[in-house]
């Protein structure tokens, strides 16, 4: 980007300050949002995967219960109609035909991997149609998933400020940078090492900490830019030589040579290929008898606040129990208060440095028996993650908001509410349903969302579920006992309309 355009990028963030009232109260003013949820990283899906990941955000049609709101709403690939009616048809109060009156869908056409802000970027005229159907710039924003030059570009082609992290800031989201922040905030984080690269550096960064800490069991190497777990890798360090053996540098080296790989097909060879070109951390795999992975949401807004918008226990699971695969809400009240005052650090550290929008700090939390909770700070996202969704979903339906000195939910009346959420709900037997098959389920076993309970389950990533047999779920109750129930009973149903029972 050039002085000239970094000058013009400016001027237009500049604008969020004065949109921020309306944004944030959801008022009747009008607004526009513009929504691309482009996932612009380095990543090889299937094109069906790519469109589920893109429809994710279809919560944020919820906000057409303003009247006045109109959203844009782009895509690689058309959104199927019938997925479209089902989000509509979950507000409350609200007249289906005017609000999608208010919603405009566009699609690209292209079904590669390459990133959507790209995509559109590259086709100046579809560009222009995204751009004519903005009313008022003056009151309209991007929402991107996350942000890259890719997305400012976006932003100053359509003439409206973006709400996100800059680009500039994109190494406080990588792992070497998350490490930085936590040591510079003072925020417990595991023993490690920083700016690593390649199997000779990760066995002289191993046995380093091996002589800090002698008892380390296991170790993970982190490739800086990794997401959901899949950049990183697991090495064994169990009944090696002492530290400072003669024969200890050799052993680790045959240990990395066998680490175990998080992200399915990937050889240890090629992981060890890619941590040489791209490089990342090594750190030591935090362990205790009991074992959770919580993480806090929080935004900085262009007035210069930090708010803590949530906190979750992440559902982890793949090869080494790392990969992100749904989230319980709220997190455990054991430990949610100590994570939110360490997050608030990094995020009150994050707005004075100028960074903007919502970001996530994940952690791991353990205790041996008859023992308090231990808090590590782990990663900082800056982006929206696999939280938001489910998250905003239930703000948008129930109007509620979190208590952050309360660590609860609060909807309307003051009656708490919890969820369970899945990232994905994979089988192979799912290929042979449609969207259409979720909603028959959902309103035959009577867990289809109800707007006078507030309690229910939503659907989402509903474009993969026909070719890649998977669907994502929120299931919303007045307890955590009550969600888990509604989750399981329903993912229970799907798998007896699936394999014919």
């Amino acid at each position: 980007m050039t002085a000239e355009d970094r000058a013009a990028f400016a001027a237009l963030q500049s604008k969020l300050r004065a949109q921020w009232q309306a944004i944030a109260t959801h008022s009747d003013d009008e607004q526009c949002v513009v929504v691309v949820p482009s996932l612009s990283m380095d990543l090889d899906v299937p094109p069906t995967v790519l469109q589920a990941y893109e429809e994710r955000f279809l919560f944020l049609l919820f906000l057409l219960r303003l009247p006045r709101m109109r959203v844009v709403y782009v895509t690689s690939q058309p959104v199927l109609p019938e997925t479209v009616e089902y989000f509509l048809g979950l507000l409350a109060g609200v007249i289906p035909g005017h609000a999608r009156a208010r919603l405009h869908l566009v699609s690209v056409g292209d079904g590669t991997s390459r990133p959507l802000s790209l995509k559109l970027l590259e086709r100046p005229r579809l560009l222009a149609r995204v751009r004519a159907l903005v009313p008022n710039p003056d009151t309209a924003h991007l929402v991107p998933f996350n942000t890259t030059e890719l997305e400012e570009e976006l932003a100053l082609r359509l003439g409206v400020p973006m709400y996100g992290a800059e680009a500039r800031f994109a190494p406080w989201g990588t792992k070497n940078g998350g490490r930085r922040l936590f040591a510079e905030e003072g925020v417990p984080h595991p023993l490690g090492r920083s700016g690593v690269r390649g199997a000779a550096g990760a066995a002289q960064a191993l046995c380093e900490m091996r002589r800090e800490r002698p008892d380390m069991r296991e170790a993970l190497l982190k490739l800086d830019e990794g997401v959901s777990g899949m950049g990183n890798a697991l090495v064994d360090l169990r009944d090696l030589p002492p530290p400072g053996d003669a024969a200890e540098r050799p052993a680790v080296e045959a240990r990395l040579r066998a680490l175990r790989v998080e992200l399915e097909g990937q050889s240890a060879e090629q992981y060890l290929a890619a941590f040489a070109a791209q490089g990342g951390v090594v750190e030591e795999r935090i362990a205790g008898d009991e074992f959770r992975s919580p993480s806090v949401q929080l935004r900085a807004t262009p007035a210069g606040a930090v708010e803590v918008l949530s906190t979750h226990d992440q559902l982890l699971g793949g090869p080494s129990g790392m990969s992100f695969l749904g989230s319980l809400f709220p997190a455990d009240p054991g430990y949610a208060v100590e994570i939110t005052r360490h997050a608030r650090k990094v995020g009150e550290r994050l707005a004075r440095e100028g960074v903007l929008g919502r970001f996530a700090l994940d952690f791991v939390a353990v205790r041996d028996a008859g023992g308090p909770w231990r808090c590590y700070a782990i990663e900082l996202n800056l982006r929206k993650g696999g939280t938001t969704a489910p998250y905003l979903t239930l703000e948008f339906l129930t109007r509620g908001r979190y208590v952050e000195e309360h660590g609860a939910f609060e909807a309307r009346g003051g009656r708490a509410r919890f969820y369970v959420s899945s990232d994905h709900a994979e089988n192979d037997a799912y290929r042979q349903l449609a969207p259409m098959d979720l909603f028959d389920v959902a309103m035959r076993e009577g867990v289809h969302w109800s707007p006078a309970t507030e309690t229910g389950v939503v659907f989402h990533m509903l474009a993969a579920v026909t070719e890649r047999g998977r669907f994502g779920l929120t299931a919303i109750a007045d307890s955590p006992a009550d969600a888990r129930a509604l989750f399981d009973r329903t993912l229970a149903a799907v798998d007896r309309e699936a394999e014919g029972r």
